[in-house]
């Protein structure tokens, strides 16, 4: 009997009827005299059910109810993708542009200073292969976003932001003041290529020793000479301080570049006000150059090996 009477739900609310055997299958004994759509929902109208069989018809068509169309929901809308978790971020940052498009923004120099991740490291934490085409345009809506002004920029948007910042924040380093010792002398360290160069710079007469030499008796080159000095000479200090520097590594060029930047560091904690002339005259900023690797199967880094026809 139970059979039967899912057999006769199922028909009714479909609609379809059906025979076994040749014979209409078996209703339940109380009659259903229509069937009503209310609220999206099929449900059974009760107009004949009699009062003494009371019972629950909107908890039995719960229970018999049939989806027409049922299917799996995916839980992303980007999951046909190899990259869901950037394509969820994107559309989101894409939605929040549109949404506050008309939102006041402040120029790209007044906003706040942030390093965005770049493409190896979003890869690397969110573990897709993100193409750079999409990365491009992705960080262009990041930066629209930014530009939002700080005082009506909402929370959302600020934590949508914060996915794209890196961890360590190279704008908020601050230097470590190099101190004069007790002896009046400052310690400045630079490098250039392969070389280490450090300089004591103190108050004096214009005296120059490098590993024990004099600037003429160790660097036998006048373009070494004029490099090692050259943070002095930019300032027109060479009357003024002495200097007493340790090089090692590399080779003459190398050592003496390295000593243009020591001198230019401890050249600045005597005199912080320097710090413009050093830093356009080129002493302040380390040269990250160096040699490029030798490669295999080539003669240099570049060079390949001679063709000989026979």
């Amino acid at each position: 009997m139970a059979s039967s009477t899912r057999q006769g739900l199922t028909s009714a609310l479909r609609g379809v009827t059906r025979t076994l055997n040749g014979k209409r299958p078996p209703l339940p004994k109380q009659r259903l005299q229509t069937l009503r759509l209310s609220g999206g929902s099929r449900c059974l109208s009760t107009e004949s059910i009699t009062p003494a069989k009371a019972i629950d018809i909107q908890g039995l068509a719960e229970r018999y109810r049939i989806a027409e169309h049922a299917r799996a929901v995916p839980v992303s809308a980007s999951y046909f993708s190899r990259t869901p978790i950037f394509n969820d971020r994107y559309l989101a940052l894409d939605k929040l542009a549109r949404s506050y498009t008309n939102l006041p923004v402040v120029p790209p120099a007044d906003a706040e200073p942030v390093v965005w991740k770049n493409l190896s490291d979003l890869r690397r934490s969110i573990g897709e292969q993100v193409k750079a085409t999409d990365y491009a345009d992705c960080l262009a809506i990041v930066r629209r976003l930014h530009q939002i002004h700080p005082d009506l920029k909402p929370d959302i948007v600020k934590e949508a932001l914060d996915d794209f910042k890196r961890d360590v924040q190279g704008f908020l380093n601050r230097p470590v003041p190099i101190p004069i010792d007790k002896f009046g002398r400052a310690l400045g360290v630079g490098k250039r290529k392969s070389s280490t160069a450090r300089a004591f710079v103190v108050e004096g007469d214009g005296q120059v020793l490098v590993n024990g030499k004099t600037l003429v008796d160790y660097f036998g080159r006048v373009h070494d000479r004029e490099s090692a000095v050259w943070a002095l000479h930019a300032t027109d200090r060479l009357d003024k301080y002495n200097v007493w520097a340790r090089v090692e590594g590399g080779g003459t060029t190398g050592q003496a570049e390295a000593l243009t930047l020591a001198i230019a560091k401890a050249l600045i904690a005597h005199e912080p006000a320097l710090k413009p002339a050093l830093r356009k005259a080129g002493c302040v900023t380390r040269d990250p150059r160096r040699v490029e690797r030798k490669k295999h199967g080539r003669v240099k880094a570049r060079k390949g090996p001679t063709w000989v026809k026979r």
